[in-house]
């Protein structure tokens, strides 16, 4: 059944009770559709692959930066620039290549979503937005195929099964999504590196148990993860016989996309990309640049000149900005969003010449020269 390699690569699932030859024949004969290489993907990805699973197609059109790096470890530095799907192509076969992985360098959209949820045995949710979130639930429920469902925030995680009917589906918890804007990005919020590793991993543990059968999966369970207090906290759930998509009498019929932008507010506020922001400096035109993240944020790196009022207290501290009120104020965040809503504060306060920096900080970075990178304090 095995060659002498698969039975060294594979000898401790071989002798492992209640797993053993049949465990491992059914992980090769198995395959996963995993959406999103990012840092969910990752742990994930490597560990389905070591594991054997015959086929493992990966969804992502994104290309790996080095700001992923903290916590994606599926990509390496000189990774830098290049697709992840290549990237993970590489690092997969190489970690084991008895595994046909599918690069699918392709957004998960209305158009593709159930054909290739259609074409595996199972997907794994490694996503970080809620329009794809919803979308790989709609698809995923109409093809009837389970979906292991991971996200992260800050210093927490979460991890469940949606497969109904033995159990809810996203849309049981979550019949709609937040609001825009009121859920922060990791690359505003911040997440902890090692963070998506466990729950990643997790999700990992889930997918081998649901195609080999074994043990308990978490189909009606939330395992809720707090990595400061190191404590797991498991929540039953329940399916919704009125839920939209997988109630008693289903109103959606079809896998689309939602309806949702993380943020849709102060669309009237200029904006001004970071080149643009260098072309200003050269001409030594007067401005002001207000930086409008936490104290923290800005001791880590910031550009010279700048006057630091975070967000949370503009609102409060404007009198500290008088006289400036027909001037140029350039507001600055991490990534682009915090200041959006900093200029349209200002703007209401009678600040008639307000500019948001597209991409906040990080682009700033990403445009400088690679020695002045480090060197903006």
């Amino acid at each position: 059944m095995f060659s002498t390699e698969q039975q060294l690569r594979y000898a401790r699932h071989l002798t492992l009770p209640d797993f053993g030859p049949n465990g491992q024949k059914r992980l090769l004969e198995s395959s996963v559709l995993l959406v999103g290489a990012g840092g969910l993907g990752s742990p994930a990805a490597l560990y389905l692959a070591a594991a054997g699973i015959g086929r493992i197609g990966i969804v992502d059109d994104d290309i790996v930066d080095i700001s992923n790096l903290q916590r994606q470890i599926l990509h390496s530095t000189q990774d830098v620039g290049v697709p992840k799907t290549e990237s993970a192509h590489k690092a997969l076969t190489a970690r084991n290549p008895d595994v046909n992985v599918v690069p699918i360098r392709k957004r998960f959209c209305d158009a593709n979503a159930r054909t290739l949820v259609r074409d595996y045995d199972l997907v794994i949710d490694a996503t970080d937005n809620f329009q794809t979130r919803y979308l790989i639930n709609d698809a995923a429920v109409l093809e009837h195929k389970p979906v292991v469902h991971g996200s992260i925030y800050l210093y927490e995680g979460q991890v469940t099964v949606f497969s109904p009917p033995t159990g809810p589906c996203y849309r049981c918890l979550f019949p709609e999504p937040p609001a825009p804007g009121t859920v922060p990005s990791c690359v505003e919020a911040g997440v902890l590196g090692v963070l998506p590793g466990v729950i990643g991993t997790l999700q990992a543990t889930e997918a081998i148990k649901l195609l080999c059968s074994i043990g308990k999966p978490l189909t009606q369970r939330l395992l809720s993860y707090d990595a400061l207090s190191m404590r797991f906290k498991t929540l039953r759930i329940q399916r919704r016989t009125n839920c939209a998509l997988c109630g008693n009498a289903p109103s959606i019929t079809d896998a689309t996309t939602i309806d949702w932008f993380c943020s849709r507010d102060n669309d009237d506020v200029p904006s001004m990309t970071p080149d643009q922001y260098r072309q200003l400096l050269d001409r030594k035109e007067p401005h002001l640049l207000l930086d409008v993240r936490g104290k923290q944020e800005v001791s880590a790196g910031a550009i010279e000149g700048h006057i630091n009022i975070p967000l949370d207290e503009l609102a409060a501290r404007t009198a500290e900005l008088a006289g400036q009120e027909n001037n140029l104020i350039v507001c600055l965040c991490q990534a682009g969003v915090r200041s959006r809503k900093a200029a349209a504060i200002l703007q209401e306060n009678g600040f008639k010449k307000v500019a948001n920096m597209d991409g906040g900080y990080l682009a700033w970075l990403h445009k400088q020269p690679q020695t002045d990178k480090g060197e903006s304090q």
